[in-house]
């Protein structure tokens, strides 16, 4: 409920996307997804990635053990709910569909097309030699996680989200129309457009960078490293739609923060690291982009009614009180082996902040 004009209060959120990383990098990264987020769908392309249930049961066991050992709340660590995804590789079988069914542990399948972003080198190259596995899923109702762009060196890269809808999406929509599909991280009105065309079996997350940033941000003045993500940012047009959706009270959006930590001195360099760091103060970010088109008021459903609902899951019990009060995104976070992360918007002030 809204408190007054100065502070809201709303069910605790959950992040139906991000990248946790492993070993080392979850000290930090587990700490920091706790505190923010009750269940969080965790990323499956790690090196090597988990392409089976036991290789989820293995990295959830990693996550829990790191959480323990966090310097947070007891009541954040209790209620803390990493979920699983598997890797599907061109190998992926029907029967590797039903284990994770099985576990209960296992929230949905992610498929990465070869090559289009961190860590996807084991992706999905035939879409049309996985019809068993989709079908198992339809039967299931496991639901289909996508990074969607086409990964053709032809293509131009602001292009490739629009012709994955076009030339894939469509395809696998029309041969298991029951299917359970997120369109993650989507960046463009054309996504935005093809998810409310679709039936309520297909949704969409949408970040903070791609709902406040555009690619004059992240170009103008010299280029900005850390604002560099896939897929891209694209025209303030874009971003305002996905503003625009976010904020509409459509259940079909929900958060999905897509917060990936590369090393401050990785992202600074010609290697290329795609990934925006946000997942300390997502909750923030959002509650800025919805306050700055009036729709503070839809905040909740979209942290934390929407993705649940989609999921099938019950809705958190606990709650979290943004004030309107200033906060400063730090400048930098500890990371392992003496490197830092560096935050979406680092050293910027947002008008909202989290209560402690």
């Amino acid at each position: 409920m809204t408190d007054s004009i100065a502070q809201l209060t709303i069910i605790q959120p959950d992040d139906w996307h991000i990248h946790l990383r492993d070993d080392q990098a979850l000290a930090t990264t587990v700490a920091h997804a706790a505190t923010s987020f009750n269940r969080v769908i965790c990323m499956p392309n790690l090196v090597p990635p988990v392409k089976t249930t036991t290789d989820a049961q293995a990295y959830r066991t990693r996550i829990m053990q790191h959480l323990q050992a966090c310097d947070i709340p007891a009541e954040r660590k209790a209620t803390f709910d990493p979920r699983m995804t598997l890797y599907m590789t061109d190998h992926t079988s029907a029967q590797d569909i039903e284990e994770a069914v099985k576990s209960g542990i296992v929230q949905a399948v992610k498929l990465y097309p070869a090559g289009a972003t961190t860590n996807s080198a084991d992706g999905v190259t035939n879409i049309n030699a996985l019809a068993d596995v989709f079908g198992a899923m339809e039967k299931y109702q496991l639901p289909l996680l996508l990074h969607g762009e086409v990964t053709q060196d032809h293509v131009d890269i602001f292009d490739r989200e629009k012709r994955f809808l076009d030339e894939v999406l469509v395809q696998i929509i029309a041969k298991f129309p029951a299917l359970k599909i997120v369109l993650e991280h989507i960046t463009t009105s054309d996504a935005a457009d093809f998810v409310l065309a679709q039936g309520n079996n297909i949704a969409a997350t949408i970040t903070p960078q791609h709902m406040m940033l555009n690619r004059n941000h992240m170009l103008l003045g010299g280029i900005k490293p850390h604002l560099y993500c896939l897929p891209i940012l694209k025209r303030e047009s874009h971003q305002k739609v996905l503003l625009d959706v976010a904020t509409s009270g459509s259940p079909k959006f929900f958060l999905g923060t897509d917060s990936a930590p590369h090393p401050t001195d990785k992202k600074e360099t010609a290697c290329g690291c795609a990934g925006c760091y946000s997942s300390p103060t997502a909750l923030a970010l959002y509650a800025t982009a919805f306050d700055s088109v009036g729709k503070i008021d839809k905040l909740e459903g979209f942290t934390s009614r929407f993705g649940a609902q989609f999921y099938g899951l019950p809705l958190n019990t606990d709650t979290v009180t943004l004030l309107k009060s200033p906060m400063q995104i730090p400048t930098s976070y500890p990371y392992f082996d003496g490197s830092t992360l560096t935050p979406l918007m680092a050293g910027e002030t947002l008008p909202w902040s989290i209560k402690a």
